[in-house]
């Protein structure tokens, strides 16, 4: 299973607890290891898959993702931003250490993403390995997640058009799953440009369906289910797409950009079979 193949790629490139300085070393291990979903690593060796990678090459950048998405967390949870206690069913990372302690571990877990893809031959030419940094620098950056979780704070308390509210988060969770996307894709046979957009196409709506259904569970699911506090968005006064669209009309789009994601990679056939599986997944799964 890919999940188990990523858990031990993560140990293996993530420093040893008993490596100096082992608190913080303890804190990173601690905020990405045992826990998650890993639909990113998911996408990316489905989107390998589709390309003929060698899985050692996916499974380096899908580390690269999840660990940017972990640091992501670590950041997300401290009390400067949602101020969260629970994450993946247990402590926070800034709960279980300290402040301090989590904001290093995070800052560390996203350099370490890139010295790994720059440390791992994951395509054929020098160019395209220096694309594929770009392709995830860009999704974590300003014009990317980042941003989108400083749009995300700015309209607390607000109301957002359903195109604002697709903005945010085609920026905050849609740009890595892109990210792991593409990335996957280009350790293999780099398809051609039209190719490229159906995978683009795709990955955003997949993207979208991820964070409508996690509004939705954050509705429904309790903590106990969810490994994270639910209600959350509510108790904080977040526009999310259940705000704007109420539950029956939320799970409707979600349902909408999962047939479009599948259809968006109809033309590569069998290929596919994994990535449409997965919308599958993110579209139809409890937690």
């Amino acid at each position: 299973m890919v999940q188990a193949r990523m858990e031990q790629a993560l140990q293996r490139f993530l420093p040893g607890s008993e490596i100096a300085p082992e608190r913080l070393h303890c804190a990173m291990r601690y905020a990405v290891l045992g826990g998650g979903k890993r639909v990113r690593p998911l996408l990316a060796f489905a989107a390998g898959e589709l390309t003929g990678a060698d899985p050692a090459r996916v499974e380096v950048v899908a580390a690269a993702v999840e660990m940017i998405h972990a640091y992501s967390l670590v950041h997300d949870d401290m009390p400067c931003m949602d101020n969260d206690v629970l994450r993946r069913g247990k402590p926070t990372c800034h709960v279980e250490f300290d402040e301090a302690t989590a904001l290093l571990a995070g800052d560390a877990l996203q350099p370490l993403a890139f010295q790994i893809i720059a440390e791992h031959a994951v395509a054929d030419n020098v160019g395209a390995q220096i694309e594929m940094v770009r392709i995830l620098a860009a999704a974590s950056g300003s014009r990317g997640m980042a941003g989108g979780q400083a749009i995300d704070l700015a309209s607390v308390g607000t109301t957002l058009s359903l195109p604002e509210l697709e903005f945010m988060h085609i920026h905050k969770t849609g740009a890595l799953i892109r990210a792991a996307v593409a990335l996957g894709a280009r350790c293999g046979h780099v398809p051609e440009t039209g190719q490229l957009e159906r995978l683009e196409r795709y990955a955003n709506r997949v993207g979208l369906a991820f964070q409508v259904i996690d509004d939705v569970l954050d509705c429904e699911a309790s903590t106990a289910t969810l490994g994270k506090t639910a209600g959350k968005d509510a108790a904080q006064e977040k526009p999310t797409y259940v705000s704007i669209l109420g539950l029956a009309r939320a799970r409707a789009l979600a349902d909408e950009l999962r047939r479009e994601a599948q259809a968006a990679v109809v033309p590569f056939g069998e290929k596919a079979a994994r990535l449409r599986e997965l919308a599958d997944y993110i579209v139809l799964r409890k937690f």
